[in-house]
């Protein structure tokens, strides 16, 4: 009934499958950009190359460039008032406040939270917009021709935007490594500060647990954006990446494309 309401208006005459080389839009009900890919293949996507804002899904790059910098999860970072005050998604820190960067980066990860983001960002380059040219760089030397960052964190902006397919490309990479593959994976976790308060850092990636093999990876959203996920799940040794920019049913969506990947890699479609 699920996948049926996704693929409305997708199917071909009889009934059968669309030809998955190249990728077509099987499922145009799931989201206004979407991608699948399975075992390293795109089988079905809906204007992957179209730039749009990915809330907090920015937050995988923010995590790669971290990560493969100068990188100490046991640094102590101390939150800025600016970071303290920081919208939507948050731990709710208080500014002077000081915790590992480990725990901040876990904050980040799992909760999405943009005060953790912010605090790491102008730990690792003094100001966010130091951080974000890092970002950009990035994005450039990696080839994302439709990722641009304004901020960190994923709030709305003007030059906030990133394809369905460059995600792709981000996640691929974000999963190899050791560490995001471990954060990406829990459905809780904990962060203490200097002053011993111990904050509570809880999944917002509602996958997690409910659907099997589900590993990852990230959620966003914001008005702009609408509600954005990249879910990785992997079963058999068989990986499935599936990114949402502007789902109207993001979980539904999420899990009917994942359950119908793994339904294509097992009959050898």
């Amino acid at each position: 009934m699920l996948l049926a309401a996704l693929a409305w208006g997708g199917a071909t005459a009889g009934g059968e499958a669309p030809s998955v080389s190249p990728p077509v839009d099987r499922f145009p009900g799931a989201a206004a950009s979407y991608l699948v890919s399975v075992g390293g293949r795109v089988l079905w996507a809906r204007a992957p190359d179209t730039a749009r804002p990915p809330a907090s899904l920015t937050k995988v790059m923010t995590a790669l460039v971290l990560l493969t910098g100068d990188w100490d999860p046991a640094a102590p970072v101390t939150v800025s008032l600016r970071a303290a005050r920081a919208t939507g998604s948050r731990l709710g820190l208080v500014a002077g406040e000081r915790l590992h960067a480990g725990d901040l980066l876990a904050a980040t990860l799992v909760a999405s939270a943009n005060d953790a983001c912010l605090a790491l960002a102008e730990h690792a380059a003094g100001s966010e917009p130091a951080f974000v040219a890092r970002m950009n760089a990035r994005a450039v030397a990696l080839g994302l021709a439709a990722t641009h960052f304004d901020n960190a964190c994923g709030h709305d902006a003007p030059g906030q935007r990133a394809s369905a397919r460059d995600l792709l490309r981000l996640a691929r990479l974000a999963m190899a490594h050791p560490e995001v593959r471990r954060l990406a994976g829990l459905e809780e976790t904990f962060a203490t500060s200097s002053s011993g308060r111990t904050i509570r850092v809880k999944a917002t990636n509602a996958l997690l647990g409910r659907l099997p093999g589900a590993t990852g990876l990230k959620t966003g959203y914001t008005p702009g954006a609408g509600r954005c996920a990249v879910a990785t799940a992997e079963r058999g040794g068989v990986e499935v990446v599936v990114v949402l920019l502007d789902a109207r049913e993001r979980w539904w969506s999420a899990a009917g494309l994942v359950e119908a990947a793994f339904d294509e890699a097992r009959t050898g479609g």
